[in-house]
């Protein structure tokens, strides 16, 4: 339990190090929707890997009701993950979100086609920013330090560092951490 505390603690300070309109750690931690929907996604996420899918997917729609994230129990989330205003979000099923990621509301991670047993979803790198209204179909790869813009479309992998935006999205800006350029 004190783990729990613990992580808690690591999970609003990021999200007071990412919101400057938030103000302290308490408000960090119970005042924004993130929190409670990623505390009931660890949970149904435990039931279904252990293939309890009918009590996993309740728990993620008493979350979606409450929260208005809807996060499929089978998604794959690492630490970290902050949906600022977190309305209208929905993450599928076979998602693979990474590391100190920042969404904004109304976005999808969502699958093209209705296929069983295969990716459908996006994977989202480490410290991936993906814009308001922004949709990301299929399984796509969003790289490490990728920035999708608001409203983007995304059908297509985007490589790590980079910037893309529009409909369909595509890559406008490149940054090389190793020579510190933008291209």
């Amino acid at each position: 339990m004190n783990n729990f505390f613990k992580e808690l603690k690591s999970y609003g300070e990021f999200i007071l190090k990412k919101d400057p309109a938030c103000k302290s750690l308490f408000e960090a931690i119970f005042m924004y929707p993130i929190v409670p929907a990623m505390i009931t996604h660890r949970i149904a996420h435990y039931f279904y890997e252990k293939n309890h899918t009918t009590l996993a997917r309740w728990l993620s729609q008493k979350a979606r009701k409450k929260t208005g994230i809807e996060i499929h129990p089978g998604a794959k989330i690492g630490k970290n993950l902050f949906i600022d205003h977190g309305m209208a979000v929905v993450i599928g099923e076979t998602a693979e979100i990474g590391d100190n990621c920042h969404m904004y509301h109304n976005i999808t991670l969502g699958g093209t086609g209705n296929e069983k047993e295969k990716k459908r979803h996006p994977t989202v790198g480490n410290n991936v920013i993906i814009g308001t209204g922004a949709t990301v179909l299929g399984p796509v790869v969003i790289g490490d330090g990728a920035k999708i813009g608001a409203g983007a479309l995304v059908l297509d992998s985007i490589p790590p560092n980079s910037t893309a935006v529009g409909v369909p999205a595509k890559v406008v800006k490149y940054h090389d951490p190793s020579e510190n350029k933008f291209h």
